[in-house]
């Protein structure tokens, strides 16, 4: 009896045994499946930003800025207004002495008094041959020869009259002057330097540099390189905010003035020229600022993070999942780089399923297993416990790769434009 009862019971560990290396053997044969079938995040396209925000680095410049050069060769008698000095137009920044001028000048109106004379000469000369023309003393050649002769001298009076006023207008170069309103923002002439015409201040090497440099500053004009892609803002209601290193705490606002309408062939960029008001005078010309451009955003925009992009021979591609679970490998194409995201021009639609960060192993047409994926970036790739209440975890897939986009599928704060 013993015997039998003991038969029993290790048949039924037996079966039980057996039971449970089945069940084993079954559990590891579905986990082998499951973790063969790659385990990957979707997310879908999103619409563009409400508003795209660009900052540029920009260029302040004067209304007018004009270099003064001698044109007169000399040497620098005296000068009267030095950096940064209020000017209006027409004061006088600085006296050139010309000996040479001098003379010249003094020489044409001795030859202007000698070509008179001359021609006074010949006015009376003429006269006397015409009254003698008709008493058939002197031939009418002689007659003619006089007359030419007069008029010939009344010439040479009007050369040197010009040439006498010509050395005038030289004359006046010796004032250097101020062109318009302004502030004086460079002086290179001393006294005592040598000019000479056309080139301004020579030194010691034979460099030649302006006298002066004036800056109308009452308004200042704003340069920016705005890119290719961005170029559809610029319109006449463009405005921008401008940030100034010396005013950290400041903005100042610039308004539209032009723009070149043509790109840069090496930098892809236009030239947009602002202006912003500059009464106060705090704004100095040559001044670096950055330039904050706000526009509306394209409500057709789809856009996705850069890591959802896979690059092959074939292209820029995205990973498309269908209904069955199956990859697809679709060419797509980029636009405008907005910082951690990237426009799409062709190729997606809102409704696609998109692998973020997919495998660089994976092949179209591969089977995958779609999971959840966990809020933010490169989180741990177990899920977090929510702050409200402890839950038990699910560890279930705590081998699933667990970068993706937040589960609202929201674009972060940083998405579509460049802060």
């Amino acid at each position: 009896m013993g015997l039998i009862i003991v038969a029993g019971v290790a048949g039924v560990l037996a079966v039980v045994g057996i039971v449970q290396r089945h069940s084993h053997y079954m559990d590891l044969a579905q986990e082998t499946a499951v973790n063969a079938t790659p385990a990957v995040q979707v997310i879908y396209p999103q619409p563009g930003p409400n508003e795209r925000k660009l900052s540029l680095p920009a260029n302040i410049a004067a209304w007018y800025q004009a270099p003064i050069y001698a044109q007169v060769s000399g040497y620098v008698k005296m000068w009267y207004k030095d950096f940064g000095a209020q000017v209006k137009a027409g004061d006088m920044l600085a006296e050139i002495d010309t000996p040479g001028l001098d003379a010249q000048y003094a020489a044409a109106k001795a030859n202007l008094n000698v070509a008179q004379a001359r021609y006074k000469l010949a006015q009376i000369t003429a006269k006397r041959w015409k009254a003698l023309q008709g008493t058939q003393a002197v031939s009418q050649q002689e007659v003619d020869v006089q007359a030419a002769n007069a008029e010939a001298q009344k010439a040479q009076v009007e050369a040197a009259e010009h040439e006498v006023e010509r050395f005038a207008a030289l004359e006046g170069f010796k004032r250097i002057v101020a062109p318009f309103d302004g502030i004086v923002t460079s002086r290179f002439a001393d006294v005592g330097d040598y000019v000479n015409a056309g080139r301004g201040d020579v030194d010691a090497r034979g460099n030649a540099t302006e006298l002066f440099s004036v800056a109308d500053v009452h308004a200042m004009r704003v340069f920016v390189a705005v890119p290719q892609d961005y170029a559809d803002i610029i319109s006449p209601r463009l405005e921008a905010d401008l940030s100034i290193p010396q005013y950290p705490d400041r903005t100042f606002k610039a308004k539209f003035l032009a723009t070149a309408t043509a790109f840069n062939a090496s930098t892809r960029t236009v030239t947009t020229e602002l202006t912003i008001d500059n009464k106060s005078g705090e704004l100095w010309p040559n001044s670096y600022a950055t330039a904050h451009f706000k526009a509306p955003g394209d409500p057709d925009m789809l856009i996705l993070p850069e890591g959802a992009l896979v690059f092959r021979a074939e292209g820029t591609q995205v990973a498309v999942v269908d209904d069955s679970d199956h990859v697809h490998l679709v060419n797509v194409t980029v636009g405008t780089n907005l910082g951690t995201t990237l426009q799409i021009l062709r190729g997606v639609k809102k409704t696609d399923r998109i692998i973020n960060n997919p495998s660089a192993g994976l092949l179209d047409g591969q089977k995958v297993r779609v999971v959840k994926g966990t809020p933010g970036y490169n989180m741990p790739s177990k899920k977090p416990q929510p702050a409200a209440k402890a839950t038990t975890v699910d560890d279930s897939h705590a081998k699933d790769d667990t970068r993706a986009m937040p589960e609202d599928n929201a674009p972060p704060p940083e998405a579509g434009g460049r802060q």
